[in-house]
């Protein structure tokens, strides 16, 4: 029996808090949110062993070793603003140094590993700028530049990508019209960047997956989300949407 690849997915969490005003009185709560479900869905019974590492554990959690992240054929930054990989909290509470993780995905990366960064708030550049990938280590590796600034393109009207390279491994009987998107992050192409599907020009023609490499190993940036909101229920029920993520993995980690 073939072993299936680890694959390490590191976001896709989040913590609400919440005050509730009842005429005089009033009372907080506090929720905790896993934003990747669909993704676990359509991985289980793959070739795949999806560790999801969710946020709040990522910033400890995240392997601080080229032993231990050589232990992923893939990973996977998905709604993850870089101060997480950062401010590991012998950093940010110790004042002690620790190696620099965006430096060692690179670097990873350039060895054969293959990296996926995925849309969201804090992705990518993010709402406000503050995911903060813009000229970073792992923007290096990436086969597309982080803007600046904020970098969200909401399209609450939704649209359907328009496919550039549907021969291409990652798309692979994925032709025809897709169910429609709610919006992506803008990135800039790289030149050595391939762009495989984008938004129509009417909705600015961003890129929305686009496939590169870097030394030895192969990246992929997918401009939206997994869910949603940019990722309304119909993508997700689409045949084509695990077969999407599976397709993805096969060309990511087909070089280890």
């Amino acid at each position: 029996m073939q072993r299936k690849k680890r694959v390490l997915l590191a976001g896709e969490s989040w913590v609400s808090a919440a005050t509730h005003y009842k005429g005089f009185d009033q009372f907080g709560s506090v929720t905790f949110h896993l934003g990747a479900e669909p993704l676990v869905k359509a991985l289980e019974g793959s070739d795949y062993d999806l560790h999801y590492m969710p946020a709040h554990e990522a910033a400890t959690a995240f392997p601080m070793t080229m032993a231990d992240l050589s232990a992923y054929a893939a990973v996977l930054l998905s709604d993850l603003g870089s101060n997480t990989l950062l401010l590991h909290p012998d950093v940010w509470l110790r004042g002690k140094p620790v190696p620099n993780r965006l430096k060692l995905v690179r670097d990873w990366v350039a060895g054969g590993g293959g990296l996926m960064m995925i849309g969201g708030y804090f992705s990518f550049q993010g709402i406000n700028g503050a995911a903060r990938w813009h000229k970073t280590p792992v923007e290096q590796a990436l086969p597309v530049t982080c803007l600046a600034v904020d970098d969200r393109v909401e399209i609450p009207n939704g649209f359907s990508a328009e496919l550039v390279e549907p021969g291409h491994p990652v798309l692979d009987g994925l032709g025809g019209e897709w169910p429609l998107l709610l919006g992506v992050n803008e990135v800039e192409l790289k030149a050595e960047g391939q762009l495989l599907a984008k938004l129509p020009d009417d909705e600015g023609g961003h890129p929305l997956l686009v496939a590169g490499t870097h030394g030895k190993g192969r990246t992929l940036a997918w401009t939206s989300d997994i869910g949603p909101h940019w990722v309304p229920d119909a993508f997700m029920a689409w045949d084509g949407y695990a077969r999407l993520w599976r397709q993805s993995l096969d060309w990511l980690t087909s070089v280890r």
